[in-house]
């Protein structure tokens, strides 16, 4: 087994460690034990459990959530058809999210097209960021 500093773990995580600590300060991370001269001590296992956390957050899962999935985890309670049911709710909200962007998207599109980008201090997206209740 493997023993990391808290800087490579972060480094092969790629997680901050300022993040390992609060990870560790909230229960997501279990504490490592510290050597001899007090430094934390990390084995494969905070590896895996940190780059788990990392990956789950990646794909949007929320820290309630990605606690939820550490809990059905730790606890060998976990079900395919739990695990893939939390999964199809993230599915959805990233779905709704691209929609949500796509509107955004159009909105910025339109602002743009309406404006000649000139030297006059009339502008178009001022203008209508200033307009109340305009989309």
């Amino acid at each position: 087994m493997n023993d990391f500093t808290i800087g490579a773990l972060s480094r092969l995580t790629e997680v901050n460690v300022e993040t390992i600590r609060y990870y560790e300060k909230i229960g997501i991370m279990p504490n490592p034990p510290r050597n001899s001269s007090g430094y934390r001590v990390y084995s494969t296992l905070h590896l895996e459990r940190l780059s788990f956390v990392r990956r789950s957050r990646q794909l949007g899962f929320s820290q309630p959530e990605v606690r939820k999935l550490l809990t059905l985890v730790d606890d060998h309670e976990y079900t395919c058809a739990e695990v893939r049911k939390m999964t199809a709710r993230q599915l959805q909200t990233v779905q709704q999210k691209i929609k949500d962007l796509k509107k955004l998207a159009q909105a910025l599109t339109k602002m743009i097209d309406q404006c000649e980008g000139g030297d006059v201090p009339e502008c178009p997206i001022i203008n209508t960021l200033l307009t109340p209740g305009t989309h």
